[in-house]
Parts: C-alpha cells; sequence; structure tokens
C-alpha cells in the first residue's frame, strides 16, 4: 500500500494558470496527446543517449511507447519505458512549470556528443493534460540505480498536489488521465487513432495503439498449398525512420516515390523532388515534392507539412516557405523554427526569413541543374513547372535572377527557347522603328487563329502565354528586359501591332474613307466600339475587333488578383473596342457601291458580325440574326 510522502502547492505564480491552460493556451484541446506522447519519446531518447554515452548501463529492453484507453474507466494512459523520475524529480520538473528538463539536460551532456535530438520540455506540454481532465495520475520509477521504489502523484487540476511512494515494476512513465464530461470525444479508438496518425505520425520511437491481427504463413495444408494462420501483433502506428531523416546517398527514385505515397495517398505521383539537408547557419531536413499543378492553378495549399524534430507542428508553413512554393507537397523539419508556447503557431524572426529564403535558392539551384542536364526532359516538364518558376520570378527578385536564364518561351508551333534565345530569334523582324523588340503573344490559340494566321503570314512569331499568371508575367518581362514590349496578337491589326516606316496607301479617297466610316457607325450603333478606318493589305480582313493592349491587360490583372487601385478601377469598367475596317478590301468597295443605303447597312453588318464571330463575341439573338441574315444574302 503506498505511503503518503507529501502533499503540497505547485510553484506557479498565478493560480489563474489552469484555466488560462485550458481555455487559451491551446487552440485545440487534441494537442494534449502530442504533448503527451512527445514527453515520452523525449524520456525515451534521453535515456538511449545517456546509454550511448556510457551513462546508463543496464538493460534499455523494449523502448515502445504505449498509448491506450478504458472507456468505462473514462481514462487514457501514456506509458513510456524512459528515464522515468524520482518523487524529488516530480517535484522539479512537474510541480514547477516553467521549468524544462531537456533545457537543462543539453547544457550538463552538451560537451559528451549529439544532444539536439531531444524533443521537448516537460513543463506547459504536460499540463495541456488538464484540458481534457478532471484529474491527472503519474507513477513512474527512476533508471537510476537505488531507485527501485516509484512515485505516484496526483492533482485535480487547483495548485495543489499529492505525492506518495509506489511500487512499480518496470522503468519509466505512467501518464493516467481521468477524462472530463468535455473531453469523452477522446475516448474513441478512431479519434484517438487519427491524432497520434496527425502528429505522431514520424515520431522516432515506436507508438504502440492497441494490436492488430496478421495472417503469415504457417506450412502446406494436406494439398502441398501453404497454409496461413493469424496472429496478434502489436499496431505501431508510426514511422520512426521516416525518409528525410536519411542520406539521399542510400535512396532511391523508388523509395521517393514510395513516401510520397505515404504522404498523400491519392495523389498522383510528383514530377520531381528536392531533398534538404542543412546543418549550418540553421537546421533543416525534408523532402519537397513538385506536383503536377492544373493551369486553372489552384491554390491548394497547406500541403508541406512542418515538422520539429520529428513531432508534427502545423501545415501553415506560409512563413517558412516562400508563397510561390506554397503549391509544393512534402514535409520540412527544423528545431530552429521559434514556436509559441503551444507550438502550434509560427513565430517570425530572422532564422525563419533565412530557411525561406535557403528553400528558395535550393528550388532555383534544383530547375537550373535539370535543365542543364537534360534540356529535353526539362521543357517536357515546363507546362507542369512554369506556373512556379513565373510566380518566383515576379514575386522574388532573388529567384528572379536565378531563374532567368532557364525560363521557357513557348510559341505556336510548340517550340521553347530561353529569354535570351528567343530575343536573337524574333528582333530581325520584330522590332519596330523606336528599337523595341516586339513580343507577339496569344492567351487562347482557337480563339484568336485568325490573327496568329496574319501574324505568320507576315512571317511574325507568336508566343503562348494563357497560363493564369501571366499577365502578370508579361508586365514583369516588360520591366526587366530592355526594350521590350508584349503584344497580344489580338490587340489590334498586325500592321499596328509592329509598326514599321513603311505604310499601305488606301485604294479609296479619304471622302470615300469617311463615308465607309459613317456607314460602319450607322451598322454597329454600340458606344463601346469605336470605328477606324484603315489602310490594310489587300488579303487582310475586312474588319478586325479589338480591344487595346493596354485597357484588356489591367483587366486580366483585375481578374488574377492584380491588387487595387487601378486594376480594380479597369476591371469594373465596361468593355471598349476597336473596330478596324479594312479600307483596301473587296468588300469595302462592296459595302461603298451598295445601291442603297439599307444594303450598305446590312452589308456593313454581316462583315462586322463575321469579325464577332471569329472571336467568339457574337451571341444570342445577335448570332440568330446574322444567321438570318446570312441566308437572305445566299438566296
Amino acid at each position: 500500500m503506498a505511503e503518503t510522502m507529501e502533499k503540497g502547492t505547485i510553484s506557479i505564480n498565478t493560480e489563474n494558470i489552469f484555466p488560462i491552460i485550458k481555455k487559451f493556451l491551446y487552440s485545440d484541446h487534441e494537442i494534449f496527446l502530442r504533448e503527451l506522447v512527445s514527453n515520452a519519446v523525449d524520456a525515451t531518447q534521453k535515456l538511449k543517449k545517456l546509454a550511448s554515452m556510457g551513462e546508463f548501463n543496464g538493460e534499455l529492453g523494449d523502448l515502445k511507447i504505449e498509448v491506450s484507453f478504458d472507456k468505462a474507466k473514462k481514462t487514457i494512459t501514456v506509458s513510456d519505458h524512459g528515464l522515468g523520475m524520482t518523487g524529488e524529480e516530480i517535484k522539479k520538473y512537474i510541480n514547477q512549470i516553467a521549468f524544462s528538463g531537456a533545457t537543462e539536460f543539453v547544457e550538463k551532456f552538451k560537451d559528451k556528443g549529439d544532444a539536439k535530438d531531444i524533443i521537448g520540455k516537460f513543463g506547459l506540454g504536460f499540463y495541456s493534460a488538464f484540458m481534457v481532465s478532471d484529474r491527472v495520475v503519474i507513477h513512474s520509477r527512476s533508471y537510476k540505480v537505488g531507485a527501485e521504489e516509484g512515485a505516484r502523484w496526483e492533482c485535480d487540476g487547483s495548485t495543489e498536489f499529492e505525492l506518495t511512494t509506489l511500487s512499480k515494476e518496470q522503468r519509466g512513465t505512467d501518464v493516467i488521465l481521468h477524462i472530463n464530461d468535455e473531453g469523452e470525444e477522446f475516448l474513441d479508438e478512431f479519434r484517438l487513432k487519427g491524432i497520434l496518425e496527425k502528429y505522431c505520425k514520424f515520431l522516432p520511437v515506436e507508438i504502440k495503439f492497441g494490436t492488430k491481427e496478421e495472417r503469415v504463413e504457417d506450412g502446406v495444408d494436406k494439398d502441398g498449398k501453404p497454409a496461413y494462420k493469424s496472429i496478434t501483433k502489436d499496431n505501431i502506428i508510426n514511422n520512426p525512420s521516416p525518409l528525410w531523416t536519411k542520406s539521399p546517398k542510400e535512396l532511391t527514385d523508388e523509395d521517393y516515390l514510395k513516401f510520397y505515397k505515404e504522404l498523400y495517398p491519392f495523389a498522383e505521383a510528383p514530377l520531381f523532388w528536392i531533398h534538404l539537408n542543412v546543418d549550418y547557419p540553421f537546421n533543416l531536413t525534408g523532402i519537397l515534392y513538385f506536383p503536377k499543378v492544373k493551369n486553372d492553378f489552384e491554390m491548394n495549399k497547406n500541403k508541406i507539412q512542418l515538422y520539429s524534430r520529428q513531432v508534427f507542428i502545423t501545415d501553415e508553413v506560409k512563413d517558412v516557405v516562400p508563397d510561390f512554393l506554397m503549391l509544393l507537397h512534402g514535409v520540412l523539419d527544423s528545431p530552429d523554427i521559434p514556436l509559441n508556447v503551444s507550438r502550434s503557431y509560427l513565430q517570425s524572426d530572422s532564422n525563419v526569413k533565412k530557411i525561406s529564403q535557403h528553400i528558395s535558392k535550393k528550388v532555383a539551384d534544383k530547375l537550373h541543374d535539370m535543365f542543364k542536364k537534360d534540356r529535353a526532359d526539362f521543357e517536357k516538364k515546363w507546362d507542369d513547372i512554369n506556373i512556379f518558376v513565373k510566380y518566383g520570378m515576379i514575386s522574388d527578385e532573388k529567384f528572379y535572377d536565378r531563374a532567368k536564364d532557364y525560363v521557357l518561351l513557348k510559341n505556336t508551333q510548340k517550340k521553347s527557347y530561353t529569354l535570351d534565345e528567343y530575343r536573337t530569334y524574333i528582333k530581325d523582324l520584330q522590332t519596330d522603328k523606336e528599337g523595341a523588340v516586339i513580343y507577339l503573344y496569344t492567351s487562347d490559340a482557337n480563339k484568336q487563329h485568325s490573327f496568329i494566321e496574319t501574324a505568320n503570314q507576315k512571317a511574325y512569331d507568336v508566343l503562348i502565354l494563357d497560363g493564369v499568371l501571366d499577365s502578370h508575367f508579361i508586365n514583369t518581362m516588360e520591366q526587366k528586359l530592355e526594350k521590350a514590349q508584349f503584344r497580344r496578337v489580338d490587340s489590334d491589326t498586325i500592321d499596328k501591332l509592329i509598326v514599321k516606316d513603311e505604310k499601305v496607301e488606301s485604294v479609296l479617297s479619304q471622302e470615300d474613307q469617311d463615308k465607309l466610316k459613317s456607314i460602319f457607325e450607322k451598322a454597329i450603333n454600340n458606344a463601346s466600339m469605336t470605328v477606324g478606318i484603315d489602310s490594310l493589305a489587300p488579303d487582310h480582313l475586312p474588319v478586325t475587333v479589338t480591344m487595346s493592349e493596354w485597357a484588356r491587360r489591367m483587366k486580366d490583372m483585375a481578374k488574377t488578383g492584380g491588387g487595387g487601385g487601378m486594376y480594380s478601377f479597369m476591371g469594373a469598367m465596361p468593355d471598349q473596342y476597336s473596330v478596324s475596317v479594312n479600307s483596301n478590301h473587296k468588300m469595302a468597295q462592296r459595302v461603298i457601291g451598295a445601291e442603297t443605303e439599307e444594303q450598305q447597312i446590312k452589308l456593313a453588318k454581316q462583315v462586322y458580325d463575321l469579325a464577332l464571330l471569329s472571336q467568339g463575341m457574337l451571341t444570342g439573338a445577335d448570332l440568330t440574326n446574322f444567321i438570318k441574315r446570312s441566308v437572305d444574302l445566299v438566296s
């Protein structure tokens, strides 16, 4: 029978600490299990460390940590076979809340090898147990020689505790939670299993949660076929040696792909990955995977998991990972990322910024290596990775400087060029009289097909820039590239997009040009359409409907989060178009030559509607009327 050793008051600054812990210190009550299991791992790792340094010569034995629950008794128990504690140590480490056993341990053994694998603090983390418990009991027996008697500590969430002796056969600690009414949701196998898999999936000590049945071969049956039997095994819920803790040299592509499936069971295989392993000026390990990203830029973030010495912390990593890499998948593990007391939220400091910059550099270097080693394979992957590269170049000056040598521009012939290669390719033909190189592009090759054809007829090249970020990317390129202007191929007639000194003369007199303009204005009768008469090549389209590059780009920027101010203002403005009537096309002469004004307007309306139809802008009643008019004209 236990003998009462001591009763006392826990050493804290205020008697209000427990309500603070319960309501404010931890935002999510399920964190209690992470903290208790982390403490158990901590105690186990410490014992292993002492054994490796010759400070403990006993048998280590089975070091598994066990989590169990009893629904009838309303208890959850976390047991380990680590260091254990004497009564005096319980008073020191448990009663003095702010004291960190891990800090003292590292300090004591800092010159005896690597003590960095100490997870956490047996202090405030332990007290998270009171978020879900009416009463917490500790049974513990120290590893120390002469400490054969165990200790029992009990507290009901007030500042009073009871400490007694205890007969305990095995070294280690059992933390027994007597669950309160609000915490009954945790007395459930699937709930506990889910929490353990979320926070403890990669802890460095095996964690047992119940048992499982497994079929194993047991000789052969009477027909000579393999016979099987069922055996009961410990259900180990974690992988103590995850891939990021190993050296890249000992891993194969298959290992990385298998680990990706472990992290994201239903995801498509990644394109490639980066294994991080830094020990100076900060500690950082991890694996980042490049997934296939759809062109509609689905911002499916929270796919990178942050760990601290294999303890899951959060998947909110926006301060650690540069914003343009938030679409990556994988894990990061760093003990040097500062966390608040609940270990759930990052705190910004210089280390976080350095880690973010390092990750950005590693990604840039990896992409550069891929480009240099196998350009053909890099070009195949470009459709999937260009969104990362362009986003990085838009948002990160240093990344731009690294990526400008391997960012690719793809044209309508599906050929890819670097920035320098493409400038050399187009500069002779696509330089205007001001000396600016004009980069023609399409954002929708099908919709803008006729404009692309016209450009190609003049031997001009057209880029495909149809991604959701490309309007922002174009703006960045115009700022960075010397004497460069980007023009969407349908933002004006091709003759105006690349202005040369030569000019085509009109076959119509000025009087006929004015008359032609008047006819089209009457036929269109739309304030958002500004009619102009242009002298273009006879084989150019009779009518072209365009929106200015500037106005359309402002609208595109507004749609993709270009910010406030001018972008938002332009996004809210009604669309304004230019209607270019080719005075040298035979249709212009036919319109002027029609016998009546009604026929003139009818013909003008027809060719105007054709221009709209070519761009998918003719809909509803206008489309119906166009079809009827076409039938009449043919008849």
